[in-house]
């Protein structure tokens, strides 16, 4: 591969051998091309992040929430790092006192919060390890992870103790404490207390620790810091263990590229934090604030109220999944259609003018700046008027999508790549380059990358277009899966960790995400989904005989093609009075709502996610066969055939009886 502009080869190809695939060569950033940035002097551990903060900008405004007066929401009010600091000491004091010692397990369940990251910033100190609690990966989950990562006590959102309930008594041989967020009500402790267990409201919990004592362990850098669990191929979630230097080492590669494209992070920059602290993506985004001295700023919950809330705390930095930005981009779209002619005209001009000039390589805001004032500032003002980078991240955000929002926000729009698995940010697109777009940039100052040949599905690394499964290297990857060494063993091979997606080298250096190799993707709103669980599940309906589930990243919902059973498929016609012989049945609408209902109705019962519920169905009267190359001779799905099969038109047409 040619010398690119924004990585450098430090590593050869490889050809396949014993049994291995081949490997493409081995890159990092340019930003590193005298090795990887260290971590900051004397930052070993997460609590040095924090502490280090503390006593360099004590009195900055560290988190905010909004205060609520005679129901109304009013301004944020703040915490400084220093008022932080010292309830962090009495949490730490109170998780002690209940006789937690340096390598117990904390849950943490529930929405964003100030008390979120206190708690979180008491499991650094005391050297626990955080277990965030997350109720979207299946049902049953919370039970399954409390007692795979033997969780002693739990912080729990006041709204969300009632699931934790649902887990007794099955997670009393682990979990002895609870704590709410909020209050406790008198049902929820008689409930506790027949099991034997300790709960406490947040107020209640601060005074366990007066007046006692307890020395801080020293932190090692390979200490775990914390458990994420994350959605398995097999039902069960998967415990990662992220070290202390797992997320120091990225704070130092996100510092150092920051500040090579001229965008650091500085004490006065603003977040707003609504994505999930239980996913690693927002989790170290706010490792990276707390690192700077920033400011961070809580949502109240509801998606209604995001934009509301935007408005009144003016963010500086907003990190979005995919599904956020096609809404602001879809109200925006609607805006300017119900704006008027001139409007309208005037609008598309200033567009075009402004992308123009980006595309002949000016930076943004010396594109268009007379457009930016007259046009473009009600679209910055929209989101608070401050933001200066939009990152969107947990799925591929669509390429028009991306380009419009890099015109008409004034702001940087980059997208990233990375897993829990590699602690987050593993590429991120940078500012003012227009080619990168439709890419997820190239590859953050911390990791080496290099793709290696899927010869069965066609991906060939050494190829003049080099495509392949992204492999990487470095200090930022997980410790392993907790409990399961044989499935780290499996993606952890020579030292390099198989992510499972498929990407192409761009000739600038950037990474195109392509494919999947594991047959489990993930919807625009960042959810995991794994297929064959799902067919699994569906193929209990009595009424079909097969089923392929098809979802991507650009969408939120799932689609189906099926095979329906004739006689079920006649038999309910009659009933229903619906006439027509069985080809003409799977072409009636009637019909395959009915097969719908069907698919829903066995999801809701096996307890599927939203998500995770088929929201179209096209019906084939033609069974799956190896005739047309849909299955193998021992009729497994092939999937990639599948989709080219029925794909014949996008997603969002049917100008084919054939298409989804």
């Amino acid at each position: 591969m040619e010398q690119k502009r924004f990585v450098i080869e430090v590593g050869p190809a490889r050809e396949a051998k014993d049994g291995r695939p081949s490997m493409g060569p081995v890159y990092r950033s340019v930003f590193a091309k005298d090795g990887f940035p260290p971590p900051i002097q004397g930052m070993d551990s997460c609590w040095d992040i924090f502490r280090m903060s503390v006593e360099t900008y004590p009195n900055n405004s560290m988190l905010g929430r909004r205060e609520i007066v005679n129901g109304q929401p009013g301004k944020y009010v703040w915490l400084t790092y220093k008022e932080v600091f010292d309830l962090v000491m009495k949490v730490g004091n109170s998780i002690r006192s209940c006789g937690i010692e340096e390598g117990g397990r904390c849950g943490i369940y529930g929405a964003n919060c100030p008390e979120w990251i206190m708690s979180m910033e008491a499991c650094n100190a005391h050297g626990l390890y955080c277990v965030p609690l997350y109720d979207t990966l299946g049902a049953g989950a919370i039970e399954f992870i409390i007692c795979h990562a033997e969780v002693k006590i739990a912080f729990v959102e006041e709204k969300k103790i009632p699931e934790v309930l649902k887990t007794l008594p099955n997670t009393t041989k682990y979990l002895r404490t609870i704590v709410s967020f909020g209050k406790v009500n008198p049902e929820q402790r008689e409930e506790v207390q027949k099991f034997g267990l300790a709960i406490y409201s947040w107020d209640e919990f601060l005074l366990l620790g007066d007046n006692k004592q307890y020395d801080l362990p020293v932190k090692a850098k390979s200490d775990v810091c914390t458990i994420m669990y994350t959605s398995g191929t097999t039902g069960d979630p998967k415990g990662v263990m992220i070290s202390n230097n797992s997320i120091v080492t990225l704070i130092a590669g996100v510092k150092c590229l920051l500040e090579r494209v001229n965008v650091p992070l500085t004490e006065k920059d603003v977040y707003l934090s609504y994505l999930p602290l239980a996913h690693i993506f927002d989790r170290v985004i706010e490792e990276c604030f707390i690192s700077r001295g920033g400011s961070i700023g809580f949502w109240r919950g509801d998606v209604k109220l995001l934009t509301e809330d935007i408005s009144e705390l003016k963010p500086t930095i907003f990190c979005a999944v995919p599904r956020v930005l096609d809404r602001i981009y879809s109200g925006l779209q609607q805006k300017i259609a119900s704006g008027g002619f001139l409007k309208h005209t005037m609008f598309n001009l200033a567009y075009s003018y402004k992308f123009h000039y980006m595309k002949k390589g000016k930076e943004h805001v010396e594109a268009a700046p007379i457009c930016d004032k007259i046009v473009f500032s009600k679209v910055k003002q929209g989101l608070g008027g401050n933001v200066r980078v939009i990152l969107s991240g947990a799925a591929p955000l669509a390429t028009h999508v991306e380009a419009f929002l890099r015109v008409v926000t004034c702001a940087h729009v980059l997208q990233g790549y990375g897993l829990t698995e590699s602690c987050a940010g593993t590429f991120v697109s940078l500012p003012n380059e227009i080619d990168m777009l439709g890419t997820v940039g190239p590859p953050v100052p911390n990791v080496d990358v290099c793709l290696e040949s899927v010869p069965e599905m066609g991906y060939d690394a050494l190829s003049s277009t080099p495509r392949g499964e992204i492999c990487l290297k470095g200090d930022t990857l997980f410790s392993g899966y907790y409990k399961r060494e044989d499935l780290t063993e499996e993606v952890m091979v020579d030292g390099w960790f198989h992510t499972g997606d498929v990407g192409e080298w761009q000739p600038n250096g950037s990474m195109k995400i392509i494919d999947r190799k594991k047959n489990i993707f993930k919807l625009s709103q960042g959810e995991y989904v794994a297929v064959e669980n799902l067919e699994n599940v569906y193929g209990l309906v009595p009424d079909i005989d097969s089923i392929w589930i098809y979802g991507n990243s650009f969408e939120s919902f799932l689609v189906a093609v099926v095979n329906p059973n004739q006689q079920a498929l006649e038999r309910w016609a009659e009933e229903n009075g619906v006439s027509g012989d069985f080809n003409s049945l799977c072409e009636n609408p009637r019909a395959k709502e009915y097969i719908r209902g069907e698919l829903t109705r066995i999801g809701k019962e096996k307890k599927l996610k939203g998500f995770e519920l088929v929201k179209a169905v096209h019906l084939e009267p033609v069974p799956f066969d190896m005739e047309r190359d849909l299955l193998t001779p021992t009729f497994k799905k092939k999937r990639p055939q599948l989709l080219k099969y029925y794909q014949v038109a996008p997603l969002d047409s049917s100008t084919d009886s054939r298409s989804l």
